[in-house]
């Protein structure tokens, strides 16, 4: 048995706990069966928005005549691109293990529980006081042998398709359809529903379906019904809920249909540790689970699953562990983008939740056109929505869709996070003609909303 003051299962945004234990003197086992960093920096957020940087280009070059410009692409060397973007992957796994000193050991292997203070990793049995989960998650299964997952995509050592048609109507579909069908490779989105983003405010769900057609072919309400593979090519039978089927070949099938919880190769059935009834670990707001001294954090919780969240959970356990401030964390808000073609960044409820609910409030829906920046796009689709509380003018959700509202969406972070008044945002001071200034008539016109409520 080998006894270590923290024993870290997953090496993504955990290994940063890791290293803040280790220059405190503890010793500290860390055990990853993949590649350092998780699955962010390796086959998830970070390599895929290299991608979506070649594709803004791409489609800046294509879609030129707006601004009265002529120009063609001549070639576009999707090899290349990719080359490029797993030499990123591949400095990723030494760059994390070159932060960890002496009091850090590495275990390359999968961890299973013996017993609730007790792992098994490469025949060797492990101990600490404290343990920290933090397996994450892996995509849903492909039907088909031959399809592929977000996961097949980084490092990306293929022949590159002609084609591909990809399965789901998410963030990772969106954003990998809008890479693939803006550098030339003939692409098909498959969804089952209506629209596209359905997780989204309804309003910006709507212009997101709407704008992202333009480029990608959808199919929607449309799902495959049969699968075959011959010399290299998808046989697909697609079937409309009308009915109506029909017959739909590419070289590629990916399949972005959701992601499940890693916790199924722990044999937490060894374990007092509690699981909710989709696979995810049950914690309490100090991420600890029933059992004294195991916590969990990121996805393997499936909380907040998102790399800002996992980081933001790393830093606050850490200041739990290590630095006497036990407080228990409450999320005020949690943000994310779709870095697509349109981009989407969102905060808070949706109109949809809060009618649900049965919240009051007000909304405010604002085109970006007040912006000189924003009328230099010439897009007439850009929008941000407020959702308010009419009594308080606190903030209960922000909607943005259009160029950089990624960006944008964190001065309205800055308000949620010091003092949640929509006032602030009507009252400050605004770089003109900057992009952010767009949130500024928006933010007017929730308080303007706030008035007639009230009258």
């Amino acid at each position: 048995m080998k006894h270590y003051d923290l024993i870290i299962i997953g090496a993504g945004r955990a290994a940063n706990l890791a290293i803040k234990a280790s220059k405190l003197g503890k010793k500290v086992a860390i055990i990853e069966k993949s590649k350092l960093g998780g699955t962010c920096p390796n086959r998830g957020c970070v390599p895929s928005k290299l991608l979506i940087g070649y594709a803004h280009v791409a489609r800046a070059v294509k879609e030129s005549s707006r601004h009265f410009i002529d120009s063609t692409i001549n070639d576009i060397d999707v090899k290349k691109i990719f080359e490029e973007t797993n030499s990123y992957i591949s400095k990723v796994d030494p760059r994390y293990e070159s932060r960890f000193d002496e009091n850090v050991t590495l275990y390359r292997g999968e961890a299973h529980f013996i017993e609730n203070k007790t792992i098994e990793v490469d025949d060797q049995h492990l101990t600490a006081p404290t343990i920290l989960i933090a397996t994450g998650t892996r995509p849903i299964n492909a039907p088909h042998e031959k399809a592929w997952t977000s996961d097949d995509i980084f490092p990306f050592n293929k022949e590159v398709p002609k084609s591909i048609t990809i399965v789901g109507s998410g963030f990772i579909a969106c954003e990998l359809a809008n890479f693939f069908d803006a550098v030339g490779v003939d692409t098909k989105l498959i969804a089952r529903g209506d629209a596209l983003l359905r997780a989204e405010d309804e309003e910006i769900s709507k212009i997101f379906t709407e704008e992202f057609s333009k480029n990608v072919d959808v199919s929607f309400n449309t799902s495959i019904k049969d699968i075959s593979y011959e010399n290299d090519t998808f046989d697909l039978v697609l079937e409309n809920k009308d009915g109506t089927k029909v017959s739909h070949k590419s070289q590629a099938l990916l399949y972005a249909t959701g992601r499940v919880s890693n916790t199924d190769t722990l044999n937490l059935e060894n374990t007092d540790i509690e699981l909710d009834d989709r696979g995810f670990i049950k914690r309490d707001e100090f991420f600890q689970t029933n059992v004294d001294g195991v916590y969990v954090t990121g996805d393997a919780s499936g909380k907040h699953m998102l790399q800002h969240a996992a980081a933001y959970e790393v830093n606050y356990l850490g200041k739990t562990l290590f630095e006497n401030e036990p407080k228990a964390l409450k999320f005020k808000y949690m943000p994310h983008a779709v870095f697509s073609e349109p981009e989407v960044a969102s905060v808070g409820i949706t109109e949809q939740k809060a009618k649900e609910q049965e919240l009051e409030y007000v909304t405010s829906t604002t085109d970006w056109l007040a912006s000189a920046r924003a009328i230099a796009t010439r897009l007439n689709y850009p929008r941000t929505k407020f959702i308010v509380n009419p009594h308080t003018y606190e903030i209960l959700g922000c909607h943005m869709i259009g160029p950089e509202s990624s960006t944008m969406m964190h001065q309205v972070l800055s308000v949620l996070h010091i003092d949640n008044d929509i006032r602030h945002l009507k009252d400050m001071l605004y770089i003109h003609p900057a992009l952010s200034e767009a949130v500024l008539p928006a933010a007017v016109g929730a308080v303007e909303a706030i008035k007639k409520y009230k009258n």
